[in-house]
């Protein structure tokens, strides 16, 4: 598949940013997250005359130029490590031909790993982050005149429930719709401070020597009912969400997969998920709150310890349940050391979680053309053991995007009795199977 580069350019907001305004400092929470990209595409089917196609494209670049007027820093670049230079510098916005059709795209058996022919930009660590541009478009058009709109966003100033409310915001304007008011105070309730020595250490333990293996493995909506009943105690009264039964299926699989790989011995191991603060908050934050109110938790487990479905999906939960956001201020860092220092223990098998589901992208998705038949999660195959879920379209399956070493891949991928991954799940099935569009 050929993906030709027409047209490079920055859009820039629509009006300037006030002096006032041109130096964001970021927050705490911002600090501690490690230079690179949120990435993802949205894939839209064909719906319009391919003569109309230019227009559409006009309709981007001018949406983006006024949401960038109200979320400013997102147009520039990233000062030093505390703070953000709202200099109206824009986006890198690039157009691109994709010389085959959507259909013909995703019947391709290798689709996953060609996303990345659809982003604008391949850096995904982006060193100490100084200068780099913040916001990154590609718009990808296949000869069918479907497009995919490829989002590359630095993760030092937005998380997931960030990039959704600017997408939202995108889109609404799209349909003139100014409505979506961004808020840029996290500094405030997490000012940053200057020793950040156990960010270098997070990012030694995520980040591999050599590439590791991505694979996209689909939950659908009978097999997570199915999943959450095998992962329910009746004695207890507990029934797990749908993540965390889906989170504890992969926990289990990748323990035992690092073990085999081990030699059988068994191994502690550190399974952490991301959480949302912003409804943990008192006063709850709105989700127009932009930057990252994220944080991990998760707890340490010994090479002894039970792995039942149901005793993994309940220590998720109480470790989740456990953030209380009146007590983090400072805590934060003590937090962050304790994570590091658990999971760079020789011998323990560290697994990061973070969620995407339930913030409703392909809701907001729509630029007046529809909603995207797909949103892909493009993480890098340089992480190690990172485990992304995302909705599927129907919103009632979950897809997992996991990367972990290429041997202990292959042995989670065998269908047998101590790996039943793919008794629930599809290994990279075609997302339109999932789409009532089609």
């Amino acid at each position: 598949m050929e993906v030709e580069i027409i047209a490079r350019e920055k859009i820039k907001p629509s009006s300037p940013t006030p002096q006032n305004l041109r130096i964001l400092n970021l927050s705490l929470l911002d600090q501690l997250m490690f230079p690179m990209y949120i990435r993802t595409v949205m894939l839209y089917p064909t719906t319009h005359n391919l003569n109309d196609t230019p227009k559409r494209l006009q309709l981007l670049k001018k949406s983006l130029s006024e949401t960038l007027n109200r979320f400013y820093p997102l147009a520039g670049k990233l000062r030093d490590d505390i703070s953000i230079d709202c200099d109206d510098e824009g986006a890198n916005f690039v157009e691109a031909r994709v010389h085959c059709t959507l259909h013909q795209f995703l019947s391709q058996p290798d689709f996953v790993s060609s996303l990345e022919k659809f982003l604008p930009c391949e850096l995904v660590l982006m060193g100490s982050g100084a200068g780099a541009c913040i916001t990154n478009v590609q718009v990808n058009v296949f000869e069918c005149g479907g497009i995919g709109i490829a989002l590359c966003v630095s993760h030092k100033v937005v998380d997931f429930s960030s990039i959704t409310t600017f997408v939202k915001a995108w889109t609404a304007t799209a349909r003139d719709d100014f409505s979506v008011i961004p808020s840029f105070a996290a500094c405030s309730l997490f000012p940053a401070v200057t020793d950040l020595s156990t960010r270098s250490l997070h990012v030694e333990l995520v980040v591999a020597e050599k590439n590791c293996v991505r694979r996209r493995f689909v939950f659908d909506g009978p097999a997570i009912t199915s999943l959450k009943a095998r992962s329910s105690s009746s004695s207890t009264g507990f029934i797990p969400s749908r993540v965390e039964a889906v989170s504890a299926l992969i926990m289990k699989c990748m323990i035992a997969a690092a073990q085999e790989r081990h030699g059988g011995k068994p191994r502690p191991s550190l399974m952490t998920h991301a959480v949302n603060l912003r409804s943990r908050m008192s006063p709850p934050l709105s989700d127009k709150g932009i930057g990252n109110f994220v944080l991990e938790v998760g707890r340490i487990r010994s090479a002894e310890q039970s792995r039942e479905l149901v005793e993994l999906a309940r220590e998720l939960r109480d470790a989740i349940s456990k953030v209380d956001v009146k007590k983090l201020g400072a805590e934060i860092l003590e937090k962050v050391k304790e994570r590091d220092e658990l999971a760079s223990k020789e011998g323990v098998d560290y697994v990061a979680f973070t969620s995407w589901c339930r913030f409703g992208l392909y809701e907001v998705a729509d630029f007046g053309w529809g909603k995207p038949v797909w949103i892909t999660n493009n993480v890098s195959d340089r992480f190690k053991n990172l485990v992304v879920l995302v909705d599927t379209r129907l919103g009632d399956g979950i897809e997992a995007w996991i990367t972990m070493d290429e041997q202990e891949m292959n042995i989670i991928t065998k269908n047998n009795q101590h790996h039943d991954l793919l008794q629930y799940a599809a290994l990279d099935p075609n997302p339109l199977i999932y789409s009532p569009q089609t």
